[in-house]
């Protein structure tokens, strides 16, 4: 991999909660599949590794709003100025429009509807509304910023000096906690009749919803990667998955089509096992999940990228000649279609290549590397036709295919790797949720390569970090104005929420009209007439602090020249 594409990921990466929020509804039986999908490559990323171009473009969407124009003869317009930018929000709205939130709202409210007789006080289970769905993700993600998303709930809302005020102004923890109990994803009064034929019943429209999303709202570059992503989880769920080399050991398999250069994520399929008979039954061997995985961008000309457990002689020749894609990546050594001479290593030297190129398999590039005394690697490839060596591989004289397989092949990788880098996943029983916390993710790494692209200059300097803090407080924004019409909130949260808001404190409030300190507890309810000066806060006698007048002068001075 280039320096520049270090920096790249850089720029995306510069950048156990003891409370059950489950109250899992979900009664699989706990069966754990070790999967056979063996990611481990020979071949690792190489700095020296020439970079690519990349000719990647994408969608603008340009909202219906009045900008200069030029008009043609034929009537075409032309705008003057570049199209508007997108905010974090309208960025990320494009996966998670309210027609989404609304549904997810909704079926929160069903299950809210089913729970309430177990609590004793009506408002502990309130229905909720968009505002308020909205304020739980900026929440999530602002946990996730902040790499808090296994901290404990209580401590991000302690009122102990340790907290953090954005979790406490913008709602209380008990509601908050609710609300993550309480979520669901599909009508909870009809899902068993609907997982008759279908095990992902609880999650299948959202997730349907997302990955169109995915599609309409960017075009990706010619180079693609096919891999897998683990979403974590340790629950009951009946096709959770082993995959000993993964770091979490133990999930959820997601198939995966990503941009190899931006690390977009166009396409994913939700491993199941086996189906019940149905609609929902589908063919789950490499060669079909590739198929269903490439829809989006057959006969586009792009290339494809994926590892040995995926790649077949007759999946690659259906790719180029039915679907008009190219393949490069690893294949296995026992395959028929590899000749016995490809993968003996004792008669062949280190650093040394091997190409056959096909007569029965037409386009097709057959390739045999020896990294190392002892070690051979087979690659495929209907892409490269020559033998050409990379020579910024120096004395490792790796062949041109082989350099343009690393360059490509951590596409889905880095995606799990960004991911996991400001990840708004939390510890949960209930699968459907791990894997809504994973497209809460997703959505926020494409948002931000969307942003990104829509003014590159721009927003050269943009991090993922600031992105996503923006993001939070854009998502909260209409939850705290609607708090700050609530006439029992208490002073101290207004005050904060008017901070977050940039709303200015009220002034026309009398100076004799008493009020409560606002550095006293609730318990002690002091009523005073005293003030403070400088930002007409009421405070008690006890939190009153004495000044000479030079001081008073020169404290003054200080306030005025801050504001200058």
């Amino acid at each position: 991999m280039s320096s520049w594409d270090d920096d790249r990921i850089r720029m995306f990466l510069d950048e156990i909660d003891d409370y059950n929020e489950n109250d899992s509804d979900v009664s699989d039986i706990d069966y754990v599949l070790e999967s056979t999908h063996d990611t481990d490559t020979t071949q690792s990323y190489d700095s020296t590794d020439e970079a690519f171009t990349n000719v990647s473009r994408h969608k603008i969407i340009v909202e219906n709003i009045d900008l200069p124009t030029y008009v043609g003869k034929d009537k075409s317009i032309w705008y003057m100025h570049p199209p508007p930018l997108k905010t974090p929000y309208e960025s990320w709205s494009l996966f998670f429009p309210d027609t989404v939130i609304m549904e997810i709202v909704k079926c929160t409210n069903i299950n809210i509807s089913r729970i309430r007789q177990k609590y004793k006080r009506p408002r502990a289970a309130l229905d909720t509304n968009i505002e308020e769905m909205k304020a739980v993700f900026g929440l999530i993600y602002m946990a996730g910023v902040m790499k808090s998303s296994h901290q404990n709930l209580s401590d991000l809302w302690s009122r102990d000096g340790t907290g953090v005020d954005f979790f406490r102004s913008t709602m209380c923890l008990t509601r908050f906690q609710f609300i993550l109990r309480a979520l669901r994803f599909d009508d909870i009064t009809t899902r068993n009749e609907r997982r008759s034929v279908d095990k992902l019943a609880p999650i299948r429209n959202i997730f349907n919803d997302f990955i169109q999303k995915c599609q309409e709202n960017y075009v990706v570059g010619e180079y693609t990667t096919i891999d897998e992503m683990l979403e974590s989880f340790r629950g009951r769920c009946n096709f959770r998955q082993y995959i000993r080399n993964k770091p979490a050991k133990y999930g959820i398999k997601i198939f995966a089509l990503c941009d190899a250069r931006k690390f977009y994520t166009l396409n994913m399929e939700v491993y199941a096992g086996k189906q019940p008979d149905g609609p929902y039954q589908i063919d789950n061997k490499p060669q079909k999940v590739v198929e269903r995985l490439v829809v989006p961008i057959i006969k586009s000309g792009r290339n494809v990228t994926m590892d040995n457990w995926f790649i077949s002689i007759p999946l690659i020749q259906t790719l180029l000649q039915n679907h008009r894609l190219t393949v490069v990546g690893t294949i296995r050594k026992n395959k028929r279609e590899i000749p016995p001479i490809f993968v003996q290593t004792k008669i062949k030297l280190v650093n040394s290549s091997l190409f056959g190129y096909g007569k029965t398999f037409k386009d097709t590039t057959l390739l045999s590397y020896v990294p190392k005394k002892n070690k051979v690697v087979t690659l495929v490839s209907t892409m490269h036709h020559s033998d050409i060596i990379d020579d910024s591989s120096g004395e490792a004289m790796k062949p041109e295919i082989l350099t343009f397989y690393n360059n490509t092949k951590g596409g889905v990788d880095t995606v799990d790797e960004l991911k996991s880098s400001y990840s708004v996943s939390r510890t949960s029983c209930r699968w459907p949720l791990t894997i809504f916390y994973s497209l809460l993710n997703i959505a926020g790494i494409n948002s931000f390569i969307i942003i990104k692209d829509n003014d590159s200059e721009k927003h050269k300097k943009l991090t993922r970090r600031y992105f996503l803090k923006e993001l939070s407080k854009e998502l909260c924004m209409s939850y705290w104005k609607h708090r700050l019409t609530i006439k029992t909130l208490p002073r101290y949260l207004k005050i904060s929420l008017k901070n977050m808001t940039g709303q200015e404190q009220e002034q026309s409030e009398r100076q004799d009209c008493p009020g409560r300190c606002v550095y006293c507890s609730t318990k002690k309810n002091r009523e005073t007439n005293t003030r403070c000066v400088h930002c007409n806060s009421p405070i008690c006698r006890e939190h009153t602090v004495p000044a000479c007048p030079e001081c008073s002068r020169s404290m003054a001075v200080d306030e005025i020249e801050s504001s200058d």
